[in-house]
């Protein structure tokens, strides 16, 4: 939202963000939005999970604004073009990155041709979907205008620290790797970075303007590159914000970077995200995930010894999957003892390599359910029931494992942990699901807990 606002607003365009699903509102209060706008174009972004509702959006903008130009982007909307643009209140779809396809498409909708602009799909003359050019990737990430001020910073708190302000930032896109369940290195093509000094600026600006401080890396994988990584931790530790910095990426690359990991730390790096994925190396190659799970170890292990928290995920209910294989995927997961674990159910995107092998065992087609959380594949021996409540029994295990280990952790750590379950507890799906654990914690946990 930040760069295409930005890229938008460069161009001369006056912009708004509206980020409806931060804010945790409904489709009435996005229709306010919409009528006190009267808006020229509504653009919305779509993964799978959230198309329905993105559709709604330009549903509701056509019926209250008739004029308004509707624009539908991200993975989904890139991969499904002709799906969305069967919905007669879609005018364009912009595929793939955005930025300049949508300046470029804004500039033209006074008189100009769309069909000249790479990177649309839209409908032509007889109303056939017909796909434009493909818009060549962005050479350089450096120096892009970012719309952060138009955002309602309020919104942005990272619960577990608490009267924190969460931003995020990107300091490259795409993967090098091609895992079979994913489909980010098909949307960004080929990895790229931006400088170092051009990521520390954006920091900068975001710490001394906006006051974040606790920033998301929103990178697939931000490390492939080790020089460029290391120039950047050297540049975080030398300009010594008080800021705290989340990442995710590969155990491989914790592994390679053993011996520099104090800097990780030094530089802000609290919580690392690590994808662990399976608990065979059947799993893995099945994946085309290229990692083993020894390096999930390792990287785990090493990340405690500089008392980083570590969180991962298992993907379970694959049509193979039984009760017997998905119990040995928890026993797994609780030996590799990541701080923080989830047991995602496998969302068939219909975009991704594994689709064809998965398709025949897709059970609902409901893409509010594709969101990691709800089982939709049926696996041959197992029921979505059995699915769901393995995902319970899953949960209920590793965190009450966790309890007694978290009162002997450091003092940081403790209270980082303590104040995550106390969330998890209290307002998430997990407590929908599992139901209250408080019996099962130790007292010394619960006194903790209730001094919060």
């Amino acid at each position: 939202m930040v760069t295409l606002a930005g890229a938008c607003r460069a161009a001369g365009f006056e912009c708004h963000i509206y980020d409806a699903m931060t804010k945790g509102v409904g489709m009435a209060e996005v229709e306010q939005q919409i009528r006190a706008l009267q808006p020229d174009v509504v653009a919305v972004s779509m993964i799978t999970s959230t198309t329905p509702d993105a559709l709604e959006v330009l549903r509701s903008t056509r019926r209250l604004c008739p004029a308004a130009v509707t624009v539908a982007g991200g993975i989904h909307a890139t991969f499904m073009y002709d799906e969305i643009l069967a919905h007669e209140f879609v005018d364009y779809v912009v595929i793939g990155e955005g930025e300049k396809t949508l300046v470029e498409l804004l500039l033209s909708l006074p008189d100009g041709d769309q069909e000249a602009v790479c990177g649309l799909a839209l409908r032509d003359g007889d109303g056939a979907v017909k796909l434009t050019p493909p818009r060549p990737l962005l050479t350089s990430l450096d120096n892009m205008p970012m719309a952060w001020d138009l955002l309602d910073w309020q919104d942005y708190t990272y619960f577990i620290i608490p009267g924190s302000r969460l931003g995020a930032v990107a300091f490259s896109r795409g993967c090098t790797y091609s895992c079979r369940f994913c489909s980010q290195h098909k949307f960004w093509g080929g990895w790229r970075a931006r400088s170092p000094e051009d990521l520390l600026a954006e920091i900068t600006r975001l710490y001394e303007e906006f006051q974040v401080n606790v920033i998301l890396f929103t990178d697939d994988y931000p490390t492939p590159e080790r020089q460029r990584w290391e120039r950047l931790l050297d540049l975080l530790i030398e300009a010594d914000l008080p800021v705290y910095l989340l990442m995710e990426t590969r155990a491989a690359d914790i592994i390679r970077d053993a011996d520099i990991l104090a800097k990780y730390r030094r530089a802000g790096f609290i919580h690392i995200y690590i994808g662990s994925e399976a608990a065979s190396q059947e799993r893995l190659d099945l994946f085309a995930k290229e990692q083993s799970c020894s390096q999930a170890e390792e990287a785990m292990e090493l990340c405690r010894r500089h008392d980083i928290i570590t969180e991962t995920s298992v993907i379970i209910g694959l049509p193979a999957d039984t009760r017997e294989s998905i119990q040995g995927i928890i026993r797994y997961t609780r030996k590799l003892n990541p701080d923080f674990a989830h047991f995602l159910t496998i969302s068939p995107w219909p975009y991704a390599d594994m689709y064809p092998e998965l398709k025949p065992f897709i059970s609902s087609h409901d893409y509010r359910r594709y969101n990691l959380v709800d089982p939709v594949l049926k696996p041959r021996n197992m029921s979505l029931k059995d699915v769901d409540e393995i995902i319970i029994q899953a949960y209920r295990e590793f965190y009450m494992a966790k309890f007694t280990e978290i009162m002997t952790m450091s003092d940081f750590k403790r209270r980082y942990m303590l104040t995550a379950i106390m969330r998890i507890m209290n307002n998430s799906f997990l407590r929908r699901k599992m139901g209250d654990m408080t019996g099962a914690m130790p007292e010394s946990m619960r006194a903790a807990l209730a001094q919060l």
